[in-house]
Order: C-alpha cells, then structure tokens, then sequence
C-alpha cells in the first residue's frame, strides 16, 4: 500500500500518521499543500491532525481550497480511499467529501485525553479489523469537534450504516454521539480521535493499530 500524507502549514500530527502507516507497512509519501498532485501509485491519502493554516476562518476551510485538495477530490472520486483525522476530518467535511460540521465543543474548552469508543460499523476496509460494538480507547485533542449534521444527514448516515465510531461517553457535545463517519461508497473515513496516537505499546495502548493494518490489508488483496 503506497500512503500520501498532506502536509499543510500548521499541520502537527502528520508525522504521526506517516509512522502509523509505515508501521503496518505502508510506503508513504509527505505531500504538500502547494502541490498540484499526488504521487504515482498512491491507494490512501491521509489528512492529518493539528491547525491548519492557524484554523483561520473555520477550521479545515483554508486547507480545503488549497491545491492539493483539489488532486485530493479526484482521487476520492476515483474511487481512493482518504483518511482525515481531527482536522483532517474538518478538511474534509469542509471539501464536502463528508456531510455534516464540526463546531466548538459544547463546554468550549479545549479537550486532551484518552477516551472509549464503540465501534458502530465493521463493514469498511478502515473498521474491519474491529467488532460491531467493539470498545477501543483512542485519544481526542480539539476544540472544534462537535460533529453536526440535520436530522435528515443523520438518518441517513444510519440508515447506510455510515456512523463508523461512536463516544462511550459524549466529551463535546457531537450529535449523535457521533466520532467518525463514512462516505457513501465507505472509503473515506473522517474521525476526531487520533488512532494514530495508539499505534505502538509505547503509546500506552495498540487499539488504533487494527485500523492501519486493516487498511493495508484490504488494499492488498483488494
């Protein structure tokens, strides 16, 4: 599996994505936002964590009409697989390759720590390596990401079984108990935690490591 992990400035979490990749065997590439282009051969882009562009604006909303974006919308729509953590997932709310927003959590204050998860759906190549209502710990740390989609998103984000994760416990106030969401064809994946922060023991915890390896194996043998 060949990753491409964007860069913008501002980005602090793509370094830690690369490793997360590299770990369960990927080749990765570091793109960045001036480029025009992804490289040859490349199966999953991952949109990192961190404030792009200082989070000027709404967060992810500069990132979103930067050059890469645009190669980034064409290999989504070639049917590539996009992985956007934290801000990666505002990038990609904000490109509209996910419905729905992320706003200020609900306390409006800054959260950092580990949380519970359950799994909502194991019918993806990002989830397959979990259990439907499987609980992980994976870490958060945002101020904006209190997901908001209308009733009729929701639904249907239901309905298609598209709620990849859900909080154990609601830290942010997110609709829905909502943490990560699918695209329609189930190849982008957008989610606030950091499972690239529980990758490796050293971390205090493996419980993101399945997803990484799972995606590696799906694009594999797909």
């Amino acid at each position: 599996m060949h990753a491409a992990v964007l860069v913008f400035p501002g980005s602090n979490c793509d370094r830690d994505l690369a490793v997360a990749f590299e770990k369960a065997g990927a080749k990765v590439s570091m793109v960045w936002h001036k480029d025009t282009g992804l490289p040859e051969g490349v199966d999953v882009v991952g949109v990192p964590g961190g404030f792009s562009y200082g989070d000027y604006l709404r967060c992810g909303a500069i990132a979103a009409n930067s050059p890469i974006c645009g190669a980034l919308k064409e290999h989504v729509s070639r049917g590539g697989y996009a992985l956007g953590i934290c801000n990666g997932f505002q990038v990609l709310t904000e490109t509209r390759l996910l419905p729905g927003a992320l706003r200020r959590n609900a306390g409006l204050k800054y959260i950092c720590r580990p949380v519970d998860l359950l799994v909502g759906t194991a019918d993806s190549a990002f989830t397959t390596g979990y259990q439907a209502g499987q609980r992980i710990t994976v870490p958060i740390a945002h101020h904006d990401g209190n997901y908001y989609a209308d009733a009729q998103t929701l639904q249907q984000l239901q309905a298609e079984d598209r709620i990849a994760f859900r909080y154990a416990e609601n830290p942010n106030g997110s609709v829905g108990d909502i943490a990560g969401i699918l695209s329609e064809n189930r190849r982008v994946l957008g989610m606030m935690p950091h499972p690239e922060r529980m990758a490796e023991p050293a971390h205090g915890g493996t419980d993101g490591a399945a997803m990484f390896r799972a995606l590696l194996d799906q694009v594999v043998t797909a």
